[in-house]
């Protein structure tokens, strides 16, 4: 642990380090608040806490700058609970408050506000259709041989598949699989079918089955909807750099998984190689769980470098991951 002396210093250095992005002096921390040493002090006490790990000097004649440690004490010990201000506040309520329509544009929107808000990379998980109440089904038939399965979701989603069939299937029967289909779904969600019942017709037991079997493994992909990955890329100079983080966030599961097993660690900052991934090295995590009738049903988050301003961007994702959550409550 720190004394009360290093740990000021160390946090005027991550705070000024945050607003500027250049090595951080002596001379500067000397007269930060809550300081008040001389340069001389200042610089010793700085040597220690690069010695320690929390800091370190690019150059040998640069001021330095905050270690992965450094961020992690400053989150940890130094940073006061983030409010967000009037002013985003309000643009959150307003958002939300004329959120209407499908839900894969809501969420889509919603990454773009995260983004906008905080000019990171942002991330948001939306609920998997398995876990959704079904509200309607329809099967279409296009062809003796092919329908489309629609099955609409309690929360606005549509899912449709197209389902083949090996024999041809007449009009009525699929009709007849509609009818079935939609009195075991309709107030139940996918998850929680076991079985399909049987319907006495052994063709239309064979549609519903195959229906119920792609409905399955369609419903349970994450919807994951990014925004603003242009606006982190803006915060690195090296091309290398830029070029993993792209790459990185071009990769959906690697996304999903990032924010699943910081939320599973109870964590809700990850900084630098702390979320285990490597080509975001770079980069640190801050999420908050979407929780709905106290189930964890999605996740939003933001992306950005590990001299993110850490109490607004909690503020933020703490704040639109509580709107998401009861406005999925409310849908």
């Amino acid at each position: 642990m720190l004394d009360d002396r290093k740990t000021a210093i160390l946090g005027a250095v991550v705070q000024e380090y945050i607003a500027t992005a250049l090595p951080v002096g002596s001379t500067h921390i000397a007269n930060a608040p809550g300081v008040k040493v001389s340069s001389a002090t200042v610089r010793n006490e700085m040597a220690v806490l690069e010695q320690e790990g929390y800091l370190m000097q690019p150059h040998t004649s640069a001021g330095r700058i905050p270690t992965d440690k450094g961020y992690r004490f400053f989150v940890d010990h130094l940073t006061m609970p983030g409010r967000l201000d009037d002013v985003a506040t309000a643009q959150v309520g307003d958002f939300f408050s004329a959120a209407h329509g499908r839900l894969e544009e809501m969420l889509h929107r919603t990454s773009n506000l995260l983004s906008h808000l905080t000019t990171y990379a942002s991330v948001v998980v939306g609920p998997t259709a398995s876990t959704t109440t079904v509200r309607n089904v329809q099967l279409v038939g296009l062809s003796p041989t092919v329908a489309t399965l629609v099955v609409v979701l309690a929360n606005g989603t549509v899912e449709s598949q197209i389902i083949e069939f090996v024999e041809e299937v007449s009009e009525a029967r699929l009709s007849a699989a509609a009818v079935h289909l939609a009195k075991v779904l309709c107030g139940s969600s996918i998850s929680s079918l076991i079985a399909m019942p049987v319907s006495g017709d052994e063709q239309v037991d064979q549609i519903c089955a195959r229906s119920l079997e792609s409905l399955r493994r369609s419903s349970s992909d994450d919807h994951v909807y990014l925004g603003g990955t242009s606006s982190v890329v803006s915060s690195f100079d090296a091309v290398e750099v830029v070029r993993d983080v792209l790459e990185a966030l071009e990769q959906q599961f690697i996304v999903v998984s990032l924010v699943k097993d910081i939320l599973d660690r109870g964590m809700s900052v990850a900084i630098g190689l702390e979320h285990g991934v490597a080509p975001l090295s770079a980069c640190s995590v801050v999420v908050a769980p979407v929780v709905v009738d106290g189930e964890h049903v999605g996740s939003v988050g933001v992306l950005g470098p590990t001299r993110m301003n850490y109490p607004q961007a909690l503020a933020t994702v703490d704040v639109v991951s509580a709107r998401l959550s009861r406005h999925l409550g409310e849908s």
